[in-house]
């Protein structure tokens, strides 16, 4: 990183490592050994009185407003303010303690009020509106990053009058709160939750990978033998092999019932109420509904829209599903059980269909998915797609033992950031896989090199031995490394346009895209190796492992579809309603759309931190299927090239989807890389799901 303009906070004491204008440490990662929980609240005092007097300057500014004196000013204020936040909101996602907890849960509110306070200052609004792009002749980036600062400002209540500006604010700060509690109970529920494996009779059906990773997972908590988490790396291959139905019963009820136990940590109340407050929100912006509000801004621009396309994959998914029920039932009969399949065995029997109808084990799958291995195919594949080269770097500051850095070039050897992959679960980690950012690209403030950071939650191995991955786990590094590159490969001027600050039905495309390259045998034959013998994986099972991509397709396609719409069905008709009794809610919503009995949603309501963690994706997690659809069509770009690798089609790809930013609009940037838009029956295909 080179020429980044001052935003150090001279008013801490010396000690406080937030102080500096720029870090002296290699690459100027934040000095994690030296930022004790103590810094952070003075760092964030300090940051936001900066950050609010270059606010008032700007909007107090006598001249003529222009997009240099205005919209450049407001893009170079609060430089401090995001370093801090930048780092403190990593850590509480990876590698939180009670001391950070207790700073999050005190910061939140005030964050949320300092916003509000800048969308809702009628002085700023006016200036943001003077602005003339045509009298000023600004360049097509210039004027897209204006529109999008009218557009937020009016989302965020620019116009409305004092009384409502005052409500929007304070529901704001609320919803701060109540985010933070949601993910923080979930927290809580997730790592107090230990079943032990007392001898050989609970380890029944657990291959050799399980019991390590569960002999582990005790040491970790200070216990002896094994133990199941609610990890999902757990408790997931815990489903699929014990052969103790008492005790996966026992496993998939806790993992269900996430927020949902009573006491301090349950979620109910708090999704009542920030239900209500998102409606109210909506209300006081004129929009129906607080989905209404939420996808006016988005590719599908409508509730309807979104709709319509899940209605369209559930039909055929839950056909599906049905048929591989009466399957799994079949097996339970032909064991001599009289019992109905239930939730927490299907992941089983699913396992004994998949070996009886492919002659695949995931055990064997995973001897030649080694973590190493699968890191290495995912850098691989950026370097023949991108040109990209990736050095690790061993003496760099990192925030845990586990993490891992890499210094990532163009071909050119000049560089084009860091990226740190955080991959092993562990209690101080929120579960799920997800990509930062410690530092985003842009050359407003000088050249700025992103830092991205991708984490995961994978069972570590003992020592000395290789983490193995299922193939489900490696199409997730390969899609978290998807998300990794399009923040990497950002190309942009301006830090509101960076990286996956796009649409959110179209951030998930450079991400779902990637995972392709996974599943091509020219790419699993050059790194699917055994993990102790280094032999390629064997041509028979490669060929086993691709024939089985859409098994079990039925129950995937149905446990994600419905989370969806439960989603915009709750944000589409719940909305203030005191006695709104989430269980109840989501069960009906379930029994209105034929939700089979023996499949459980992805994420249950009480638990479902992609919506209620913060607002992200609130009536919003049906953007993986709509992405799902440009990414099986943009796929076959390539295969119509006749090369997984097309130099050209990877051009594309790059200047229009992974660098791009937010520099369009996402319907115009797809059709710039693709040529006009996609149909879904890539991806009813892509999903076995087609007629």
């Amino acid at each position: 990183m080179a020429d980044v303009a001052d935003a150090g906070l001279p008013s801490l004491p010396q000690d406080n490592p937030f102080r500096d204008a720029q870090w002296s440490t290699p690459y100027g990662l934040p000095p994690f050994e030296r930022i004790q929980a103590a810094h952070y609240m003075p760092a964030f005092e300090a940051a936001l009185a900066a950050h609010e007097s270059e606010i008032q300057g700007i909007a107090a500014d006598t001249a003529p407003a222009t997009f240099a004196n205005t919209v450049a000013a407001m893009e170079r204020a609060g430089q401090a303010l995001e370093r801090v936040a930048g780092v403190f909101y990593n850590l509480t996602g990876s590698h939180t303690n009670p001391d950070l907890q207790a700073i999050e849960r005190a910061i939140g509110p005030k964050l949320a009020r300092h916003g509000s306070a800048i969308y809702l200052n009628p002085q700023l609004w006016a200036r943001i509106s003077a602005v003339d792009a045509e009298a000023e002749g600004l360049g097509p980036e210039e004027r897209r990053v204006l529109d999008r600062y009218r557009i937020r400002f009016r989302r965020a209540g620019a116009e409305l009058g004092s009384d409502d500006k005052a409500r929007i604010a304070e529901i704001a700060a609320r919803m701060s709160e109540l985010g933070t509690q949601f993910s923080q109970n979930l927290l809580a529920d997730e790592s107090s939750f230990t079943l032990p494996l007392t001898g050989e009779d609970d380890l029944a059906g657990l291959p050799p990978f399980l019991r390590a990773a569960a002999e582990s997972a005790a040491r970790e908590r200070g216990l002896d033998g094994h133990v199941i988490t609610l990890s999902r790396s757990l408790i997931e291959p815990f489903l699929v092999f014990s052969t103790r139905r008492d005790l996966r019963e026992k496993a998939y009820a806790a993992w269900t019932r996430r927020g949902e136990n009573g006491g301090t940590t349950d979620n109910r109340a708090i999704i009542v109420e920030m239900v209500g407050l998102r409606a109210e929100h909506a209300r006081l912006l004129g929009f129906d509904s607080f989905a209404h509000f939420k996808l006016d801004d988005t590719m599908a621009a409508s509730p309807d829209a979104a709709m319509e396309l899940l209605r369209d994959v559930w039909t055929p998914a839950r056909a599906r599903a049905g048929e591989e029920r009466e399957r799994l039932q079949a097996i339970v009969q032909q064991e001599g059980h009289n019992f109905a399949l239930q939730a927490h065995d299907w992941r089983h029997y699913t396992e004994k269909l998949r070996r009886a109808e492919h002659d695949l084990d995931e055990s064997e799958v995973k001897a030649y998915l080694p973590l190493d291995r699968m890191i290495q195919a995912a850098f691989d594949t950026a370097s023949r797609l991108f040109g990209l080269t990736f050095e690790e770097l061993f003496d760099v500051p990192r925030y845990h033992p586990d993490v891992r850095v890499w210094r990532v070039g163009n071909p050119d050897g000049s560089e084009v950031g860091l990226f740190l992959g955080d991959y092993f679960a562990r209690s101080a980690k929120r579960s799920g896989a997800w990509m930062s950012a410690f530092r985003s690209q842009e050359r407003l403030n000088g050249t700025v090199t992103p830092v991205i950071v991708n984490v995961m939650n994978f069972a570590k191995a003992p020592a000395g031995e290789s983490a193995l991955l299922s193939f489900d786990d490696a199409r997730t590094l390969f899609h978290e490394f998807g998300h990794a590159l399009h923040g990497l490969l950002s190309d942009v001027t301006y830090p509101l346009l960076s990286g996956t600050s796009v649409s959110r039905d179209f951030v998930e495309l450079p991400s779902q895209l990637y995972e392709h390259w996974l599943e091509q045998p020219e790419v699993l034959k050059a790194h699917a190796r055994h993990h102790r013998t280094g032999e390629p994986m064997p041509d028979a099972l490669l060929r086993k492992l691709l024939a089985a991509r859409t098994f079990n397709q039925g129950f995937a396609t149905i446990e994600y579809t419905a989370s969806a719409i439960v989603d915009m069905t709750l944000h589409l008709s719940a909305g203030g309603e005191s006695g709104l009794d989430v269980p109840a809610f989501e069960a009906d919503a379930l029994q209105r759309i034929g939700m089979p009995a023996e499949i459980s949603m992805r994420h249950r309501t009480p638990h479902f931190a992609h919506i209620f963690s913060g607002d992200g994706y609130a009536a919003g997690y049906y953007s993986y299927l709509w992405s799902e659809v440009l990414d099986a069509d943009a796929f076959d770009a390539f295969k119509e090239a006749g090369d997984i690798f097309d130099p050209e089609t990877a051009k594309r790809l790059r200047t229009f989807v992974y660098g791009a930013g937010n520099l369009r609009d996402p319907r115009d940037a797809y059709t710039a890389f693709r040529g006009r838009m996609p149909s879904i029956a890539p991806l009813l295909k892509k999903r076995g799901l087609a007629a």
